[in-house]
């Protein structure tokens, strides 16, 4: 639930500032969001959820 979550804030401070910059369209980020809800109601949502784990992941063991 954390990674979710975290990701859902990163992604909406995203569209966020992609509106205000003018390069996002208020319209598109609805259309974005109500796609992402769809998304997640569908078959398609587990393996969606394990690939965002997976490089998650991955970009954690990264040592820099």
């Amino acid at each position: 639930m954390t990674l979710s979550l975290s990701v859902l804030v990163v992604l909406a401070v995203a569209a966020l500032l992609m509106c205000r910059k003018g390069e996002l369209k208020v319209w598109h980020a609805i259309v974005c969001a109500l796609f992402g809800f769809y998304l997640a109601s569908t078959s398609v949502a587990p393996t969606v959820r394990q690939g965002t784990s997976a490089v998650a992941e991955f970009i954690s063991s990264i040592k820099i």
